[in-house]
């Protein structure tokens, strides 16, 4: 009965297997590839795939610096700063920079007003409205479909789109609504890569080590960024198109890769778990596992979850209203920390647009050490949420003193960026990695891999509702106060902790009765995170 079940659901999750693995295996019949080699195939496609999606997603905040004329924040130090010595590479004077502004870039229209950062905010919004609006169903629609094709089709879509937006330069296009479309266009296939790149890696891995591996993997985010911001910041001097032609380029040939070469599942393919991933694997799925709050009934269902349903698995909710907060402070430094960076006088002095858009990719750095690190903690303690909470609180001073401290001196500003980076990223990096998975494959499941895709939509697609608001109040309120968005990024991290404190104090409870039952008795329970 368990077997024909097991069968039953393999054949529903089966894709096609892609047509580059069948061509290998035609010229080569006597190869048999491995289980691990598929495993690391697919972290690697899956890794440089999603990397291309941010890539294409950092180049709008690099650009800005070439579309914006002059923001009223920056306007000030403009005329109110004594001019300094022009610096090769890195430095421009304030003199320098204005007439560079008025005689060689004059922005473009229709972002180069009084009201820029507004427009550019709007832009943002549109774009990450309906990123958050389509990853719901980005998540169903995977459950559903062949992976393979429908993220092959989301990231063709990404690359058009990327590269129509950089079209505005060469036809000399300034209508608000065009760049806005393409935006939006922009949003709902970008919408289909991670649940897309999750599903496929839960597919393929178990629970142990997940924490730590995911966070290695989830690098791609910060390292996709890094990507963009160089290639962007590089390319500025040609025109502002060829920032977004470039990684338009790149995620397309990706796209490609996906097609021919990505197995979706083991299933797919005809590969045979290795006797120890299968073992681990096998008491993943049938472990007995408490919901996440330590009481409560199981949610035993036979087909794929539907999304309301995912919405009242034990954990879902406070967690994707967790990342709301999260990825809004995320977020707001994806597409305004370059623009900071430019309008803040650090020692006394300007960083020229490349240079500020070269510097903010430290803050990616950060965000791949943050990732790994809260990945690895997690799976040491076994308590995801602790450790997601004890980071997002350590966030609030780093903020704190990344904005009072980072213009004193280039040093101590790449210093307390890099701090920053480690804890913003941190808890959000694990939250839509390795929570996620747990999630979407816990016991109360039935070991139902087809939920992942959804649960992971949820909650990344709430975290992407935070991620279009915090943007578009920077655009507003930066052009009043610097202060005052550090503020609201401060405020937000403190309400991400605060909603993690059911999950946080599970996780004690869970630990305290742990140590109790092993100082009366051999037998480990399972705890209130197993799945």
């Amino acid at each position: 009965m368990g077997s024909s079940l097991k069968e039953a659901k393999a054949s529903e999750n089966t894709s096609s297997k892609p047509p580059g693995i069948r061509f290998i295996e035609h010229i080569r019949t006597s190869t048999v590839v491995s289980f691990k080699t598929y495993q690391v195939t697919v972290l690697a496609i899956t890794f440089l795939t999603y990397a291309c999606y941010h890539a294409t997603r950092k180049t709008p905040s690099i650009v800005k610096n070439a579309l914006i004329l002059e923001a009223p924040a920056l306007n000030s130090i403009l005329n109110n700063s004594p001019p300094w010595p022009r610096k090769p590479l890195s430095f421009r004077s304030v003199k320098d920079r204005r007439i560079s502004s008025l005689t060689v870039d004059n922005g473009w229209a229709p972002f180069n007003g009084s009201d820029g950062t507004t427009i550019l905010g709007q832009i943002d919004l549109a774009f990450l409205s309906f990123y958050s609006f389509g990853m719901y169903f980005a998540g169903h629609l995977g459950d559903q479909l062949d992976l393979r094709l429908f993220l092959t089709v989301g990231m063709l879509g990404t690359g058009l789109s990327t590269l129509l937006f950089g079209f505005g330069y060469w036809l000399n296009i300034h209508s608000f609504y065009y760049f806005l479309t393409i935006q939006m266009l922009a949003g709902l296939f970008q919408s289909t890569g991670w649940p897309s790149v999750v599903a496929v890696v839960g597919n393929w891995f178990g629970k142990k080590q997940r924490g730590l591996i995911m966070g290695l993997w989830n690098a791609h985010t910060s390292i996709g960024n890094i990507l963009g911001s160089l290639i962007a910041s590089a390319l500025l001097d040609y025109g502002w198109g060829w920032s977004f032609a470039v990684p338009a380029l790149m995620i397309s040939f990706m796209g490609l890769v996906v097609f021919l070469l990505l197995p979706v599942s083991p299933e797919s393919v005809g590969a045979d778990r290795d006797h120890d991933e299968l073992k681990s694997h096998e008491k993943s799925n049938a472990e007995v596992a408490e919901p996440l709050l330590g009481s409560g009934s199981k949610v035993v269902k036979e087909n794929a979850v539907g999304f309301i349903a995912a919405w009242k698995i034990p954990g879902v909710a406070s967690y994707a209203m967790c990342l709301f907060f999260s990825k809004l402070v995320v977020y707001t430094f994806l597409y305004w920390l370059p623009f900071y960076i430019s309008c803040t006088a650090i020692h006394g002095k300007h960083l020229s647009d490349e240079a500020a858009g070269n510097l903010s990719t430290l803050f990616d750095v950060g965000g791949v050490l943050g990732g790994v690190l809260a990945g690895h903690i997690s799976d040491r303690l076994d308590a995801r949420a602790i450790t997601a909470a004890s980071f997002v609180y350590c966030s609030i001073p780093a903020l704190y003193l990344y904005r009072s401290y980072g213009e004193t001196s280039l040093f101590l500003n790449v210093a307390l960026m890099l701090i920053t980076g480690v804890f913003v990223n941190g808890p959000y990096a694990l939250i839509t990695t390795a929570v996620a998975i747990d999630l979407g494959t816990q016991r109360s499941l039935n070991g139902d891999s087809r939920a992942l895709a959804t649960v992971t939509a949820i909650i990344d697609g709430t975290g992407s509702v935070g991620a279009a608001i915090g943007p578009l109040l920077t655009g507003y309120i930066s052009a009043k106060s610097w202060n005052a968005v550090f503020t609201m990024l401060m405020t937000a991290a403190l309400v991400a902790g605060l909603l993690l404190s059911r999950l946080v104090l599970a996780e004690i409870t869970s630990k305290i009765n742990l140590t109790s039952s092993q100082a009366n008795s051999p037998i480990r329970p399972s705890t209130a995170l197993e799945v």
